[in-house]
């Protein structure tokens, strides 16, 4: 659990240092989410104020993109990419695969907290699909037997 004033605190920081920024929300949130890990709830209210936005709108661009988290992830991410390419070459099943696995949907952690399951819209690896990417480490050509090999990595 995070130290609230603690949050507060780095929070009024990142604020000012991007707050006269053109277009500063999208920049303040990936501040918090660097400090962090995720954005925590508490925060919304004092950004939406800061901008003279609503926390509405402050929810809504969060849970619009999906590379900003509201709860802390596993202590490894595993991102599959789910864009067309990749699509072509079999990356539906491998998803379902890794969800069945793992025990977890999009965006969930398992319950030792080991691994987060996130999906991402292309890795630049279209030649090579299925992609992945675990821990920022690029992974192409993956099956069920590379997810499993992964997944086992990750967790040992």
């Amino acid at each position: 659990m995070l130290d609230v004033s603690m949050v507060s605190d780095r929070v009024a920081d990142i604020l000012a240092a991007h707050r006269d920024l053109e277009g500063p929300l999208l920049p303040i949130l990936h501040a918090i989410q660097a400090e962090f890990g995720y954005i925590p709830q508490s925060t919304l209210p004092g950004i939406a104020k800061a901008l003279n936005l609503s926390k509405a709108e402050v929810h809504g661009v969060i849970s619009f993109y999906h590379d900003f988290r509201e709860a802390p992830a596993g202590r490894h991410v595993l991102k599959l990419c789910r864009a067309e390419a990749c699509q072509a070459m079999g990356a539906d099943r491998v998803a379902a695969h890794a969800q069945g696995t793992l025990g977890v949907d999009w965006h969930g952690t398992t319950e030792d907290g080991a691994v987060t399951l996130e999906p991402v819209f292309c890795l630049g690896l279209c030649a090579c699909g299925p992609a992945a990417m675990v821990d920022g480490r690029l992974v192409g050509r993956c099956d069920e037997v590379e997810i499993d090999a992964l997944i086992a990595e990750v967790r040992a």
